[in-house]
C-alpha cells in the first residue's frame, strides 16, 4: 500500500522560491561563458570599428593619390613648358642663324661683315631689333675677341670727360683697356671704343667715332 507523503505548506512555498532563474540560465551556459547572444554583441561591436578604421584608412590613401596625382600633373607641365620654351628657342635661333646670328646664352650676336661709323653701325643694330654689344662679364669679353677683326662696342664717352658708359646708359664699372688706354692718341677725340688688341685679355682701345669699323649686335632673349 503505498503513503502519500506528508509535506508542509511552507517546505512547498520554499523549493519554488528556490528554483534557478530562467532569464539567467539562458544568459549562461556554464560557469564564466557568454551566451550567443552577448558573442553576436561584441561580433558586432568588432565589425563597427573595423569598418571605421577601413573608412580612416580610405580617405588618407585617397589624399595620398591625390596629392601624387598632383605631383605627377604638375612635374608633366613642368616638362611640357621646357619642351615648349626649347622649341620657342630653336625656331628663333634657326631665323636668326639664317641671318648670320650666333647664339651664346643668353643673347644673340651678329657680327658685320662690312664698316661703318660707330653712329651708323650703332643704327644698324637697332634696325634688327638689337644694340651694339654691353660687355658684363669676362665670358663674353672673350667671346668678342675670337674673331680677330676691330669691332665697334656699345661704349661711348659720356658728357663729361673721362666719363664712360654703355648705350643702355649704365656707366662703366669693369673695363678691359689695353695697356695706355684710353689716350686721345694724338689729341684726338677718341669717344668710342673698339675691340682690337684679340691676343690680350685686355683688348679695348678708344678712337674716333667717325673712323670705319666692323661692329658686334647683341639681342638678349628672354625664354
Amino acid at each position: 500500500m503505498v503513503r502519500a507523503a506528508h509535506r508542509e505548506p511552507s517546505e512547498i512555498i520554499t523549493e519554488y522560491v528556490n528554483l534557478p532563474d530562467v532569464p539567467a540560465r539562458s544568459r549562461l551556459n556554464k560557469v564564466g561563458e557568454e551566451t550567443p547572444a552577448a558573442a553576436g554583441t561584441k561580433l558586432i561591436r568588432l565589425v563597427a570599428v573595423s569598418f571605421g578604421l577601413l573608412c580612416i584608412m580610405q580617405v588618407i590613401l585617397n589624399i595620398s593619390f591625390r596629392l601624387a596625382l598632383y605631383k605627377k600633373t604638375s612635374d608633366i607641365e613642368i616638362i611640357c613648358n621646357n619642351v615648349s620654351e626649347t622649341d620657342e628657342l630653336r625656331k628663333l635661333a634657326d631665323h636668326h642663324f639664317q641671318q648670320g646670328w650666333v647664339y651664346i646664352r643668353p643673347s644673340f650676336y651678329y657680327i658685320s661683315s662690312t664698316t661703318k661709323t660707330w653712329k651708323d653701325s650703332r643704327k644698324d643694330c637697332l634696325q634688327r631689333g638689337a644694340d651694339l654689344v654691353i660687355i658684363d662679364s669676362i665670358e663674353e669679353q672673350d667671346f668678342t675677341r675670337k674673331f680677330h677683326k676691330p669691332l665697334w662696342i656699345g661704349l661711348t664717352e659720356g658728357g663729361r670727360k673721362g666719363e664712360w658708359q654703355w648705350v643702355d646708359g649704365t656707366p662703366l664699372t669693369t673695363s678691359y683697356w689695353g695697356t695706355g688706354e684710353p689716350n686721345n692718341f694724338e689729341g684726338k677725340t677718341e669717344d668710342c671704343v673698339e675691340i682690337k688688341f684679340h691676343d690680350n685679355k685686355n683688348s679695348w682701345n678708344d678712337i674716333p667715332c667717325e673712323d670705319l669699323n666692323f661692329w658686334m649686335c647683341e639681342k638678349k632673349v628672354s625664354l
